[in-house]
C-alpha cells in the first residue's frame, strides 16, 4: 500500500496526459501559449497504462485523467479502455474543458469513463470568449447535456470564480443543480506564473458561501 511518512493512506492518482489544450484561458496560461514539452518525452500510452498497473496493484483504486485537455490526445478511448480494465480499479475520472467531449463522450462512456468533471466559469457566452481566448461556449453546454444524457450522476462543473468577472454568477451556476444531476464545484483563484494573479480577485470560499445562503435567505 502506498502510505507516507505520516501514516496516510493514498488510493487516488492523477494521471497528466498532455500538455495541450484547445482553449487559453486567461488565469491557466498566457495569451501565446506555453512551450510544450517535446513529444519523445511524453509518456505514451504503454507506459500510462504500465505506470497506472503499478499504482493500482499497490492500492490505488481511483485514477483521473487531466492535461492540458486530455480530449486532445487522439488515443484517449484506448488508453480509458485499458485502463479501465485494471483489476482493483473502482473510477475512472476525467477533468475536461468539454469543448470536445460531446463527439467523444459515447466511446469514452463505452471504454469505461466512469465519472466526468467539466470545467465551465461563466454562463455567459461573452465572457466565457474573453476568459478563454477562444469561442465554445456552446459546445461546453452541449458537452453537459450530453454527459447527463449519457447517465454520468452526478456530472461535476469546476468554477473558477474571480471578482468582478463571475462572482455574480455564482447562484445562477447553482440553479442548475435543481432540475438535473449536477454538482458545482467553486475553485478559489489560485496564484501560479504567468496568469495575472490578483488578490483583489479572489473570492474567498466563506464568502461564496455567505452568498448563497444570503440569495437562499431573500427567496425564501
Amino acid at each position: 500500500m502506498l502510505i507516507d511518512s505520516f501514516g496516510r493512506m493514498h488510493t487516488y492518482l492523477r494521471i497528466s496526459l498532455t500538455e495541450r489544450c484547445n482553449l487559453r484561458c486567461q488565469y491557466c496560461m498566457p495569451a501565446e501559449g506555453v512551450e510544450l514539452t517535446p513529444s519523445p518525452k511524453l509518456l505514451t500510452q504503454n507506459e500510462i497504462v504500465r505506470l497506472a498497473s503499478l499504482f493500482v496493484s499497490s492500492g490505488v483504486d481511483k485514477i483521473r485523467l487531466t492535461g492540458g485537455e486530455p480530449t486532445v490526445r487522439k488515443d484517449i478511448e484506448e488508453i480509458c479502455l485499458q485502463l479501465s480494465n485494471l483489476k482493483g480499479l473502482n473510477t475512472l475520472a476525467m477533468t475536461t474543458n468539454g469543448i470536445a467531449l460531446k463527439r467523444k463522450l459515447p466511446k469514452l462512456k463505452e471504454c469505461g469513463l466512469t465519472s466526468l468533471n467539466i470545467s465551465l466559469d461563466t454562463l455567459v457566452p461573452a465572457k466565457f470568449e474573453f476568459m478563454t481566448r477562444r469561442k465554445g461556449h456552446e459546445r461546453v453546454m452541449e458537452s453537459i447535456n450530453a454527459a447527463i444524457d449519457c447517465g454520468y450522476n452526478p456530472v461535476k462543473v469546476n468554477c473558477v470564480v474571480m471578482r468582478g468577472f463571475n462572482d455574480d454568477e455564482i447562484c445562477d451556476f447553482i440553479e442548475l443543480t435543481r432540475d438535473k444531476p449536477i454538482n458545482i464545484r467553486f475553485i478559489e483563484f489560485m496564484p501560479f506564473d504567468g496568469n495575472v494573479w490578483n488578490v483583489k480577485k479572489l473570492v474567498p470560499y466563506s464568502e461564496m458561501l455567505d452568498r448563497v445562503v444570503s440569495q437562499r435567505s431573500l427567496q425564501n
